[in-house]
């Protein structure tokens, strides 16, 4: 053969081999990339005027910024502004994001929204408050995790609390949340349940949630009745709402207030004595395992399909250790993740 079409011939190898070089290292490059590409994350809540969700909002953006991960968290306008929230997660659903944490207003809002994603096969959190799982499973939604306190568990601690307090015997109210919102019947119903045939429960009324409207309706409990020894408030908002009503009405330590959420303006009124005790619950630690559960997702591992959240009964007596790690829980609880 030729001296020059030998050397041609051996260019062709070397181009063709480094061609092949090319494409395999290319190949292997996307590869890696995808394996570790990072979640774009939605985290959609109720509202930010609420402390609590505000929690849950910080311990997301807080762990994503840990983890290099980008996070997004979007509300309505308020506590019952459900058509806002849905507006919210309809706009992100056409966003490049790769997982979902969403907290509903109640058990069936966010239904419909969320089917385009889950048929994208984009990983949904249900967060803090449980959808309605037949409303779920006839609308063909798939939910990938739910992550929340057990606010029965929750009612039982506020019930046992103001059972001490009161001595197993006495009138008392109760402030509700949303009507229909499942947290809050859960809450209620435990409440119910463990004082039954202790407690006289005189009044139950409404309040959203909202802090105004709860000092509104205790104004009118006070006045209707006289004998009113405690008032269970389904939420922190609620009852420091009903600690200044009773406080306007020059009732300070006469009346018993138990609420649940553990925001830090309670857990400061329950270490002063405005409020008797609240169920602290933990959004911030909430808002850092939706993160952990979307990061683990992304990776391909698995995630339990329910996750409790801690919650702890905060009296006078543990108030400063309380407010000393908030917004993190100050004592140890099983995190499918590790630690926050």
């Amino acid at each position: 053969m030729p001296q020059g079409e030998m050397m041609n011939r051996s260019i062709r190898h070397i181009l063709a081999g480094a061609a092949s070089i090319c494409a395999l290292t290319f190949a292997t490059t996307a590869l890696s990339h995808a394996q570790t590409a990072k979640p774009r994350i939605a985290i959609v809540v109720r509202d930010f005027n609420n402390p609590y969700w505000r929690a849950l909002r910080d311990g997301a953006v807080a762990e994503g910024k840990k983890l290099g991960v980008p996070v997004s968290v979007q509300a309505g306008a308020s506590e019952t502004d459900a058509v806002g929230e849905n507006a919210k997660i309809s706009t992100m659903a056409n966003e490049n994001f790769s997982c979902f944490g969403v907290v509903p207003v109640n058990g069936t809002n966010v239904i419909t929204p969320l089917i385009p994603i889950s048929q994208k096969n984009i990983p949904i959190i249900n967060l803090d408050t449980g959808l309605d799982p037949d409303a779920v499973k006839a609308a063909g939604l798939k939910i990938t995790s739910f992550i929340g306190s057990d606010n029965t568990n929750a009612g039982e601690l506020a019930a046992n609390y103001m059972l001490g307090l009161l001595g197993d015997h006495g009138d008392v109210a109760i402030l509700e949340g949303i009507p229909g919102e499942h947290n809050g019947i859960l809450r209620e119903g435990a409440f119910r349940k463990t004082t039954a045939g202790k407690l006289n429960i005189v009044q139950a009324e409404a309040a959203d949630y909202e802090r105004d409207r709860a000092m509104t309706e205790t104004e009118a409990m006070l006045r209707v009745h006289p004998t009113l020894a405690g008032i269970f408030a389904a939420n922190d908002e609620m009852g420091l709402g009903a600690a200044q009503a009773i406080a306007n009405a020059g009732k300070s330590g006469q009346i018993k207030v138990v609420s649940i959420d553990g925001v830090k303006e309670a857990l400061q009124a329950v270490q002063s004595g405005k409020l008797s005790g609240s169920v602290s619950q933990y959004p911030y630690a909430e808002g850092e395992m939706a993160v952990q559960a979307c990061d683990a997702l992304s990776q391909g591992k698995a995630v339990p399909a329910q996750i409790t959240a801690p919650i702890k009964l905060i009296t006078p007596k543990n108030a400063d250790a309380a407010l000393k790690s908030f917004p993190r829980p100050f004592f140890s609880f099983t995190d499918p993740f590790g630690a926050p």
